[in-house]
């Protein structure tokens, strides 16, 4: 899935150096850490970095050294460090070595004397996408400040605020600095466009529909600028929001689970029989397993064995007993080439299956390796279209709970990313708590959301009877409301956080349950009453199907965009197709990516709920 790339030819450099770089480089870089010795420590001297061109795999780079003293230098040695994954590969006018990824430039024999305003410059070709920083020219700092005067740290990531077409409002954490600081260059799209004494920016003048980029960086009383904050990706109200994946620029995702092939009867010509098949535009197959550090089967005789008739077919085929795969991965390849818009996703994960991320991301690396050899087995490759991480959830608890740290999941999501390549799709699930402090406070999103192609964000199963005695709630709330149990507990709350933090809207599709959640021992028909414990349901207690609740307690009100019913002493609430056009109508005013739902098996056999989501998003 990547093609063999080389860098573009050098030009304008002597024979005789590129000779000299050839004889440095003939022999492994960390075997000439010994070599690399810093000259002594002078305060007269800055040295400059320069990214001089990129083609994608590589890049050539460029260290402008300068006497700036009223003595004449008779050696210099440039020091500096790269992020992992980036590293130096040949470089010319120049020893250059490294030690991990601290790396040192060293003068060749015909170039170490300066005299006084003289300046000299050496060349290299990486590959990463990182930058240099701690840079350091015979010992002092390479802006040419005293030692003991240290540039300042990086600003805290900016966020986000009171959004519109045209304005957003801009905050972030304070640098740090051993003197002082004095003040902050605010860049969008890499151009530096105000200059602020404080903490918060306020730009205006934005496209409606546009996703802008905004970094920070400090300066100190000494003059010094600090390296960069981290990138805040944000993306104005209104404007068209352009064309989306699949059929009418929308995601519509359903999910599909292996073990609906079992009590529930539900198996993927149903989709056909439905009509849903031709209403989404991707699937989300659940689950296969994490565990042992690696993506595993989740099902293996649901998934790829199990024989369906000619009846239960797609295709109207019976599987044979000898054919090399079956189960519900051919069906689905059946479906695709029956719907070839459809894309077909392999989750992972899910509320049991998630307590093997915390050992899985430990090394991120081998645990994409390890997902993508399953996703891409030649038996079913051309099935699926990409991977879903539905980890629930980074650094916080649920079924279990998790303490990898709060950069797990952006270095997972980065990890899966460089090994499924630009043309299979990456996305998770994640959680839907905006309180202050929750969930989506605990891991990195934002950071983990340039590596993903979207987010279904989660946003059900906010109340439900596991609070036995109550209050009443609706498990889906799409805003808030007077009287809610738990604030930041509701779809819109989620969605502004997300943006606020930096997720691109077009990124976030919001979630819809195709069942209710209920209580029994009620006597109020609004919500916020008591009860006695979970309403009974066919599979679960507190949890029953939409196809079910539509005839048995059908709604008797809304509210804050969804519905709920009283029936005798039970109190449901649920998504009808009444409240899933209001919330779709909210996904285009917000331009948000699209909607996806848990799962197939709760609609009705004619699909009415993925209709509803159809016919919402056009």
């Amino acid at each position: 899935m990547s093609t063999a790339s080389t860098a573009p030819p050098r030009h304008g450099r002597l024979r005789a150096k590129f000779a000299a770089a050839l004889a440095v480089f003939s022999l492994p870089l960390a075997g000439l850490v010994g070599l690399a010795s810093p000259a002594q420590a002078a305060t007269s001297a800055t040295a400059t970095y320069t990214k001089v061109s990129d083609w994608g795999s590589g890049f050539e780079g460029k260290w402008t050294v300068k006497n700036t003293g009223t003595t004449t230098i008779s050696s210099w040695a440039v020091e500096w460090d790269y992020p992992t994954g980036t590293r130096v590969n040949s470089a010319w006018d120049a020893q250059v070595t490294n030690s991990g990824n601290h790396w040192t430039g060293k003068n060749a024999g015909w170039n170490g004397t300066l005299s006084p305003g003289a300046s000299i410059s050496f060349g290299f070709n990486g590959s990463g996408s990182g930058s240099p920083s701690g840079c350091k020219i015979n010992g002092a700092s390479c802006d040419g400040s005293q030692p003991g005067d240290a540039p300042p740290s990086a600003p805290g990531t900016p966020s986000a605020s009171a959004i519109t077409d045209t304005t957003l409002n801009l905050s972030w954490a304070p640098a740090t600095d051993d003197v002082g600081i004095k003040n902050y260059d605010v860049f969008r799209d890499g151009s530096k466009i105000a200059t602020v004494g404080g903490t918060s920016h306020s730009d205006s003048g934005l496209t409606a529909g546009t996703t802008y980029t905004y970094t920070v960086t400090a300066r100190d009383t000494s003059g010094q600028t600090g390296p960069s904050s981290r990138m805040l990706s944000v993306q104005t109200t209104g404007g068209d929001p352009g064309p989306g994946p699949g059929p009418g620029g929308k995601v519509k995702l359903g999910y599909f689970t292996n073990w609906g092939v079992y009590a529930r009867n539900y198996h993927v010509k149903n989709l056909v029989t439905s009509g849903s098949a031709a209403k989404i535009t991707h699937i989300n197959y659940a689950f296969g397993n994490v565990t042992g550090g690696r993506c595993t089967i989740g099902d293996a005789y649901a998934d790829y064995d199990k024989a369906y008739s000619a009846a239960q077919s797609v295709d109207g085929v019976a599987d044979t007993w000898d054919q090399p795969l079956r189960g519900n991965f051919n069906q689905l390849r059946k479906l695709k080439k029956a719907y070839p818009h459809i894309k077909v996703l392999w989750s992972f994960g899910g509320w049991t299956w998630s307590g093997g991320f915390g050992q899985a991301v430990a090394n991120p690396t081998a645990f994409a390796q390890s997902c993508y050899d399953l996703v891409e087995d030649p038996r079913w490759a051309d099935v699926f279209d990409g991977i879903d991480l539905d980890w629930e959830y980074p650094n916080a608890c649920g079924l279990s709970c998790d303490t990898s740290g709060a950069a797990s999941f952006k270095n997972m999501m980065q990890a899966m990313r460089a090994r499924f390549g630009a043309n299979n799709l990456v996305t998770a699930a994640i959680t839907a708590d905006a309180s202050t402090g929750g969930k989506l406070d605990a891991a990195d999103y934002a950071g983990a959301a340039q590596y993903a192609d979207f987010y279904n964000v989660m946003t059900y199963d906010f109340f439900g009877a596991w609070a036995a005695q109550g209050p009443t709630a609706p498990h889906s709330p799409l805003t808030a409301y007077a009287g809610i149990p738990q604030s930041g507990f509701n779809s819109d709350a989620a969605i502004q956080k997300l943006r606020a933090k930096g997720v691109p809207a077009a990124k976030l599709n919001l979630g819809i349950g195709f069942y209710g959640r209920g209580w029994t021992g009620v006597t109020q028909a609004e919500p916020g009453g008591t009860a006695s414990g979970p309403a009974q349901g066919t599979y679960e207690q507190g949890i029953e199907d939409y196809k079910v609740l539509k005839s048995s307690c059908p709604a008797t009100g809304t509210i804050a965009g969804t519905a709920y019913a009283k029936c005798g002493s039970n109190w449901w609430s649920y998504d009808t197709p009444a409240t899933i056009a209001g919330k779709m109508n909210y996904v285009k005013s917000q331009n948000l990516g699209g909607a996806f739902f848990w799962e197939f098996s709760g609609d009705t056999s004619n699909g009415e709920l993925a209709g509803a989501i159809h016919n919402g998003l056009g």
